[in-house]
């Protein structure tokens, strides 16, 4: 039961559940966006930023938990993406090392920038966080320009097996629109996710109104790019994995084919799709109700997680080589070994303690709602 393939399987179920858990906290990053348009004076921007501000710890340990998964289950990504297209990997964290400084040097007496150039940057990393990380996704479906090369490694001049194909290094994700629609269609379910969370978190009549009417602003925005990309992605050719030889092929609607041939996995994305539209509806159909947030959380972590598990099972590559079609990673041929899958498995066994851990902080964080009375008293606010 317990066969190298199983532990293969389900170390990209970890790795999807993380990604899929990241891109839901990225509700932070998406707050942030909307400190300007609906903060109108200091006093609720400052709101604003101390409701995100006490969970951006949570984003930033989950992108770095991320990170070391996928360096310990998949090390050969992680030297190839991580270490090839580095510069995109750059601006993404240079973004959220932008929002860790701004959090903590915004309030401090006698900073040189100042606290609107602190929040400017915090907006800032709202938008490049989102929009980054969703293209870096998009590559998943897309393809990068690498090499492998595995018969470099006993090379004693330069034992390196992977490289990138061209000089830009990751900024090539721009050349391709399909990754700037996926980055677009993450920013703004962020900026949704954000408001969401601010209903549910701040206890302001005056607030209230602007933060419903840029859900009705960012969600149909959100809806056009994600359904754009989900229709072209159906639909395009698929980089399918031969399950003998373990060549890699183009498959004609590849991805349309393995959620028909995965069903448990069409279920977990449609059943997200209905959690995310059923929290972002009812909450601007009914003015009072304030736990959209976790209806459209849960279902974006269902979402991604389906999409996840789509580009990664069912003998297919999940990170394809633009550069040479052979060179794409799959589950088999750029994982751990099967010791080092067996032993992160027990590891991986506190996970659920960990979790609990973190809904238990969530909890007393939020056990009152943040009100400006609150924010006035409060001598570690932002």
């Amino acid at each position: 039961m317990f066969t190298y393939e199983f532990f293969q399987s389900y170390w990209w179920f970890v790795v999807s559940l993380l990604a899929s858990l990241l891109v839901f906290l990225l509700f932070v990053q998406g707050g942030n966006a909307l400190v300007g348009c609906i903060g109108k004076s200091e006093e609720e921007r400052r709101l604003l930023v101390n409701s995100t501000g006490r969970k951006w710890e949570f984003t930033f340990t989950t992108l770095v938990t991320f990170g070391g998964a996928f360096f310990a289950s998949f090390p050969l990504f992680y030297s190839t993406s991580f270490g090839g297209a580095y510069w995109l990997w750059m601006l993404i964290l240079l973004s959220f090392v932008l929002q860790a400084v701004s959090y903590e040097f915004q309030g401090k007496m006698g900073n040189l920038l100042g606290r609107k150039t602190y929040q400017a940057f915090l907006m800032l990393n709202g938008v490049l966080g989102p929009l980054l990380l969703g293209m870096a996704v998009a590559t998943f479906f897309n393809g990068s320009n690498f090499v492998i090369d595995k018969g470099n490694m006993g090379s004693l001049s330069m034992p390196v097996i992977s490289r990138w194909a061209n000089g830009w290094h990751g900024l090539d994700a721009f050349a391709d629109i399909w990754n700037i629609v996926l980055g677009l269609a993450v920013m703004f379910l962020a900026r949704v996710l954000g408001a969401l969370y601010f209903l549910n978190n701040i206890d302001d009549s005056v607030l209230r109104p602007r933060i419903r009417k840029r859900i009705l602003v960012d969600f149909p925005l959100f809806l056009v790019f994600f359904l754009a990309f989900l229709i072209r992605t159906l639909l395009k050719d698929g980089f399918a994995v031969d399950s003998q030889s373990g060549s890699v092929y183009m498959e004609p609607f590849k991805y349309w084919h393995n959620f028909l041939q995965m069903p448990v996995v069409l279920a977990v994305f449609l059943l997200g799709v209905a959690a995310v539209l059923y929290g972002v509806v009812k909450t601007l159909l009914k003015e009072p109700y304030r736990k959209g947030i976790w209806f459209a959380g849960a279902g974006t972590v269902l979402t991604v997680l389906g999409l996840m598990l789509n580009v990664g099972y069912n003998h297919t590559a999940y990170y394809p080589s633009l550069a040479d079609l052979q060179s794409s990673l799959t589950l088999s041929n750029s994982c751990s070994s099967l010791f080092t899958l067996k032993a992160m498995s027990v590891v991986s066994i506190l996970v659920p303690f960990v979790l609990a851990y973190i809904f238990y902080a969530w909890r007393q964080i939020d056990k009152r709602r943040l009100t400006r009375k609150e924010l006035e008293e409060d001598e570690h606010a932002y």
